[in-house]
């Protein structure tokens, strides 16, 4: 049967709205996933010009510090935040970004830069920058030293090691290990023959020059280079006459004893006791000084008067005009100790002395301290025989290290002349040869040095930078 005209035409008309509806439903989509995409693509390109609106937060200050290396308030005296404009060549105003400024702690280069982009067309759309800026400080080596140096049988040491002169390693190095000789005469060694820069006697024995130099990895863990360029160890030479006037002005100042010095207990309540020490105890009947060391003695505190109480300084400077003994605790605190006695005369130069525990309650950066001395930094013969200390340690004209007691320094049958376990936490800068241990076996039998890398860009008040540029050490977005 023939299908009616009428019904042909009402079934085409059906079809039609139906691929009309189908072609409007697809053409309404495209449309929406077009400005969805454009919508997209704007707010990425707004995002991503925030980003830099931020980036250009962190440069501007780092810019700013390197002309005003302490000013922390953009140059207002007033606290934050601080907003800028930013404009587009044609001087068009393009975005903001705000500055949240962080000073460093005291005594540490550490500055801290929030900084918030911010765009002109679309405020509601901003990106966060947290970075970390510091100058970087001298303390970049576990042990750094201007003199020939030998670390013994026993020595562990995590952390770089450098020596203007050469250096003689028998125990274990976790890093780099560097000399800026090419070749030198070990005194140590008992002959004329030169030897490398940085050499072991380890077995299997290192050749003597001009032989290849072996590669040692039980005993240079990380390597060793020679020769390199010289530390400048005149840059440790600190300016304690300029210590002294900081303490002084706003720090904590102690003038001459008028007898053998001091000693500083230091406490986790930001406090210190303070004593007059009265006289030394005598070396045991038989114990002297055999190995002729220039100012030899016991360096142990035989009486004293406690003199007080007193507050860690604001500063963190606390400069003693005499001998100092050190021992504590700290808990938060940036401290710095200095020993020197004035006009400045080799014969009457001040030392710093260590018996017992020095130690931080914190080690993420938080608890920083130095022990500068005129002269030598000296472990005494009562030290403890598991000794740990927790600092920066520098010898300004002498060195790091302990006397030599024979095996006749002992009193009541304990044997003082050997120790068992001496450990470093931090760094030691001596300007002449350090060692707390004798080829005899005498002294500390294991060494253990850990640098603090902390120090490198939160050093203690008053230590030396290398640069008055501040280094981007951290950077990440924020929420």
């Amino acid at each position: 049967m023939t299908t009616p005209s009428i019904y042909r035409k009402g079934m085409i008309l059906i079809n039609a709205l139906v691929f009309a509806s189908i072609a409007i439903t697809v053409t309404i989509g495209l449309t929406n996933w077009g400005a969805t995409v454009l919508k997209t693509t704007r707010t990425l390109s707004d995002r991503e010009q925030a980003f830099q609106l931020a980036e250009a937060g962190v440069e501007y200050y780092r810019w700013h510090l390197a002309h005003a290396a302490t000013d922390y308030t953009d140059g207002t005296g007033v606290p934050g935040p601080y907003i800028h404009d930013v404009t587009d060549t044609g001087g068009t105003v393009i975005g903001q970004f705000e500055l949240t400024i962080t000073p460093p702690p005291i005594g540490s280069t550490i500055v801290g830069v929030l900084s918030k982009g911010v765009l002109e067309s679309n405020p509601t759309i901003y990106r966060k920058i947290q970075a970390r800026l510091a100058i970087p400080s001298l303390a970049k080596f576990a042990v750094v030293a201007n003199n020939n140096m030998r670390f013994g049988s026993g020595t562990e040491i995590f952390g770089p090691v450098h020596s203007n002169g050469g250096v003689r390693f028998e125990g274990v190095a976790h890093n780099l290990v560097t000399s800026s000789q090419v070749t030198y005469d070990d005194p140590d060694d008992g002959n004329s023959q030169q030897k490398f820069g940085v050499y072991t006697t380890v077995s299997p024995v290192d050749p003597n020059p001009p032989a290849a130099v072996p590669s040692r990895p039980d005993v240079f863990i990380a390597g060793r280079q020679f020769p390199v360029q010289s530390f400048d160890f005149a840059g440790l030479t600190f300016d304690l006459a300029q210590m002294k006037a900081d303490a002084q002005a706003s720090g904590r100042y102690i003038a001459a004893s008028g007898s053998q010095g001091y000693r500083i207990r230091l406490n986790t309540n930001d406090t210190f006791d303070l004593y007059r020490v009265n006289s030394l105890r005598s070396a045991p009947s038989g114990c002297t000084n055999s190995a002729s060391q220039d100012g030899w003695g016991t360096w142990s505190i035989n009486n004293q008067t406690s003199l007080g109480n007193f507050p860690f300084p604001g500063n963190g400077i606390i400069f003693v005009e005499d001998h100092v003994w050190v021992e504590g605790r700290i808990d938060g605190a940036r401290l710095t100790i200095a020993s020197g006695r004035f006009p400045d005369n080799a014969s009457t130069r001040t030392s710093i002395t260590v018996n017992d525990d020095v130690l931080y309650t914190r080690y993420d950066g938080t608890d920083v301290l130095a022990l500068i001395a005129q002269g030598n930094f000296n472990v005494g013969m009562w030290s403890q025989d598991d000794l740990r200390i927790d600092a920066a340690l520098v010898a300004q004209n002498g060195r790091v290290g302990r006397y030599y007691y024979d095996d006749d320094c002992e009193s009541g049958g304990t044997e003082y002349y050997e120790r068992d376990v001496l450990t470093l936490y931090g760094m030691i800068a001596t300007n002449q040869r350090y060692g707390f241990a004798y080829t005899n076996g005498t002294g500390y039998d294991i060494r253990n040095i850990t640098y603090d890398t902390n120090l490198l860009y939160g050093p203690p008040p008053s230590f030396p930078l290398t640069s008055s540029q501040y280094q981007t050490i951290s950077w990440q977005e924020v929420q």
